[in-house]
């Protein structure tokens, strides 16, 4: 499994790069001087490429040859788990049942930010804006994996909206995407007596199902889905188990 999870991310890094530069998977061939049959089946994970095959495609693609091999891809037997979804999936919850069944140390990832700026999220997000969370948000990331490598770690809704926090997290930690139904979400935030996503917006639901929709191929590239829809915490924590065990 560990050798087709390589060439499956490989074969990501390639289509993404080809997407980047503007080619077709017909130009890409044509550039390397490979088969587009080949091309194809290095993008879907399916080649065994070599050094120079792929030499050759990064020199088409004018990527580094290291940005594609370089792949650091994390342990089946890691303990670091990072849980992952949009607000209202459960993170908090369900990450501290699971730091005590497993009774490791839970971390919130934007309570670290917010240690880091010296002011709430709100507050960062309106003073300085989304990229400068972002350089907060991989700066608390770094200071909690070097804390340790038994953890389980809740991040906030937008790291995949960064590239690089996003890979760092996948490289280092079993990602866990928690799933859920977008009414799910907005009733679970609204459960915990926070009003500030349906105030003054009559299309909150809408604007959810949008944020969900942008963001569901991200999340997908977390190693696990767990679906949270009508589960308990206990059923959920139950279910990750699971899963990291098989």
């Amino acid at each position: 499994m560990e050798g087709q999870s390589l060439l499956a991310e490989l074969g990501r890094r390639l289509r993404e790069a080809r997407v980047r530069s503007g080619l077709g998977v017909a130009d890409l061939a044509t550039r390397s001087g490979l088969s587009r049959r080949y091309v194809t089946e290095a993008e879907a994970g399916r080649a065994n490429l070599s050094i120079l095959k792929l030499a050759a495609l990064a020199q088409a693609l004018r990527t580094p040859l290291a940005a594609l091999v370089d792949l650091q891809l994390v342990s089946p037997h890691s303990e670091r788990i990072a849980l992952v979804g949009l607000r209202g999936a459960g993170k908090s919850s369900v990450g501290r049942a699971l730091a005590l069944r497993l009774e490791v140390p839970f971390v919130e990832l934007d309570a670290r930010v917010e240690e880091i700026a010296g002011m709430a999220l709100a507050e960062i997000f309106s003073v300085h804006g989304e990229e400068h969370f972002h350089r907060l948000e991989s700066e608390a990331l770094e200071s909690v994996l070097a804390s340790g490598e038994r953890l389980v770690i809740a991040t906030g809704g937008s790291i995949v909206a960064s590239p690089s926090s996003f890979e760092r997290l996948r490289a280092t930690c079993r990602t866990i995407w928690l799933s859920a139904q977008p009414e799910e979400h907005l009733q679970r935030v609204a459960d915990q007596g926070d009003r500030r996503p349906m105030q003054g917006r009559p299309r909150a639901m809408q604007e959810l199902r949008d944020l969900l929709a942008r963001r569901e191929p991200l999340y997908r590239r977390c190693e696990i889905e767990i679906d949270t829809s009508g589960h308990s915490v206990a059923d959920v924590v139950a279910a990750i188990e699971k899963r990291l065990a098989g």
